[in-house]
C-alpha cells in the first residue's frame, strides 16, 4: 500500500541532523559544514585550512579531506532520498579528480542518490570549488542497506526501494 504525499514527509532532514553529525568526532574536526539540500541530494562544504594541505608547498586541499567530505554527502543523500537515518557502509566510492581545487579555497560536495534496492543504494556527485560547471572532481558510488542495526536487534524500514536487487539478495 502506498503512503499519500501527506505522510511521505521525511524524518531525515540533512540541515537538521548536520548540527549533530559536524560538532564531533571525524566531520567535526575536518569542519565540515551543511550547504544545501533537496529530496535525493545533499551538498557540503569542507572549509580551507592549512592543516589540511596535501602539499605543504601549495594551498591545496588535500585529497584525503575532499573524499571524506563526499563520502558524507553521498551518505546523507541516502538518508534524505529515504527519509530515515539508517545504517549504511561505503561499498565502493570512485573519485575521479579533474583537477585541483584553487589555492586557499573552500570545496564543496554535492552529491545525489540515484537509484536504491533492497540492498544498496547508488549515488553520483560532483566536488567543485564554487564552480559546479568546472568540478575539481566527479564521484560515484554504491552503499550497502545493512540489513539489521546491531544496536537495536532490528531491521530499519526500507518500505520505498526497488524491488529490484543487485543480485545479492
Amino acid at each position: 500500500m502506498s503512503k499519500d504525499k501527506t505522510q511521505q514527509l521525511p524524518d531525515f532532514d540533512a540541515k537538521a541532523a548536520s548540527k549533530f553529525f559536524f560538532r564531533a568526532g571525524h566531520t567535526g574536526w575536518l569542519g565540515l559544514c551543511y550547504s544545501a539540500h533537496g529530496d535525493n541530494w545533499v551538498e557540503l562544504e569542507l572549509p580551507w585550512r592549512e592543516d589540511l594541505l596535501g602539499d605543504p608547498t601549495q594551498a591545496v586541499l588535500a585529497s584525503g579531506p575532499i573524499i571524506s567530505l563526499m563520502d558524507m554527502a553521498s551518505g546523507m543523500s541516502i538518508w534524505q532520498t529515504t527519509g530515515t537515518f539508517a545504517p549504511v557502509a561505503t561499498l565502493d566510492l570512485r573519485v575521479d579528480y579533474q583537477r585541483p581545487a584553487r589555492a586557499r579555497s573552500a570545496v564543496w560536495g554535492r552529491v545525489e542518490c540515484y537509484r536504491r534496492t533492497r540492498s544498496a543504494a547508488f549515488v553520483r556527485g560532483i566536488a567543485h570549488d564554487g564552480d559546479r560547471d568546472d568540478p575539481v572532481a566527479h564521484v560515484a558510488g554504491v552503499f550497502m542497506n545493512i540489513g539489521k542495526d546491531p544496536r537495536q536487534g532490528k531491521l530499519p524500514s526500507n518500505a520505498d526501494a526497488s524491488e529490484a536487487g543487485t543480485g545479492d539478495e
